[in-house]
């Protein structure tokens, strides 16, 4: 089965790049997720959603919920085989390999920029 191509962007916070991600913009790439991956490279965002599942996936994977404007609303560390929680004010998730969101010291309240690459 032939996958699309993903769109290429970066995390932006504070005019400094955070991370390398793509876009999953369509229907079935937004579904697919990171389903089937035994290691992430990259985040994926993910657009519109409010809520995620790690069914399937191999590894443990970092959440970012932003807001509309991009705001982190919450964050959360996700083991394979979960389903999470809903977050009403989500418009967007960002899904980062497990230990990211310590890495690149993000947390509730700051502001997330996806500019396309």
């Amino acid at each position: 089965m032939k996958t699309q191509p993903l769109s290429p962007a970066w995390l932006m916070s504070d005019g400094k790049v955070l991370a390398s991600a793509d876009i999953a913009n369509t229907a079935k790439s937004r579904r697919r997720g990171l389903i089937g991956q035994t290691s992430i490279d990259s985040a994926l965002v993910i657009s519109p959603c409010k809520w995620i599942h790690s069914i399937g996936m191999k590894c443990a994977i970092d959440v970012l919920y932003l807001d509309a404007a991009g705001l982190v609303v919450k964050t959360e560390s996700l083991k394979p085989m979960r389903v999470a929680a809903p977050v009403s004010r989500s418009k967007t998730i960002v899904e980062l390999p497990s230990g990211s969101i310590e890495r690149i010291g993000v947390q509730v309240g700051d502001l997330i920029e996806v500019r396309s690459a």
